[in-house]
């Protein structure tokens, strides 16, 4: 797999990881300890355990298979992800890939913190709701919503977030009785961090430009 720009890593296919246990743990519950709150996240919201967030994790941060996760649509722009596993850098990269192909370009990285430019919620649910199953990919909604969950840099998230958030991730496998719980955090974080940059600026608005490395 080639991505300009990533030619030092070896990136390989990451589609498959997401049905495995322990990947949203991986993935989000960083984010929901960044909300204000004091209940302390565990895996068990996401429906797993510590056994398999520990399994997983050497697959994900493993320096030798960088996986990627590709959101493609077939109107407007797509979107990658991928866990830049270097020695010495660690970190998950958020590319956005221009309509009718060409090159991706990088527009905000998460290294224990988000860094960046973001997506309004509108933006991110065009990008969820639009799959190209011409292309592969990710091609299911709740899942690709969730994949790009931390884009969203939005400081007037929309009142339907929540109920789409907590169906995104009772669909992906997380329980019923704590999905509501895993979204009040996870919508916390991305709250509070979106105040605490008024200088932000949508990549796809065109009132800014992305973040390269």
């Amino acid at each position: 797999m080639l991505i300009k720009g990533y030619d030092v890593g070896p990136l390989v296919p990451g589609e498959s990881l997401l049905d495995r246990p322990g990947f949203w743990s991986n993935y989000l519950l960083a984010m929901c300890s960044g909300g204000g709150c004091a209940e302390r996240p565990v895996p068990e919201w996401f429906g797993e355990d510590g056994a398999d967030v520990d399994s997983l994790s050497e697959v994900l941060f493993d320096p030798e298979h960088w996986p990627v996760f590709r959101v493609p649509t077939d109107d407007g722009p797509g979107a990658v992800v991928i866990y830049r596993n270097l020695d010495d850098d660690y970190g998950t990269d958020y590319l956005i890939t221009p309509p009718g192909g060409g090159h991706a370009e990088q527009i905000a990285s998460w290294d224990g913190d988000f860094s960046g430019a973001g997506l309004t919620w509108p933006e991110l649910t065009r990008i969820a709701d639009n799959p190209s199953f011409a292309n592969e990919g990710v091609q299911d909604a709740a899942t690709r919503l969730l994949l790009l969950l931390p884009l969203l840099t939005d400081p007037d998230v929309q009142e339907t977030a929540s109920a789409r958030l907590i169906a995104a991730l009772t669909a992906t496998g997380t329980p019923q009785d704590t999905a509501a719980i895993a979204t009040e955090h996870l919508l916390a974080h991305l709250a509070r961090r979106s105040h605490h940059d008024p200088s932000w600026t949508s990549p796809l608005s065109g009132r800014g430009p992305g973040a390269g490395r």
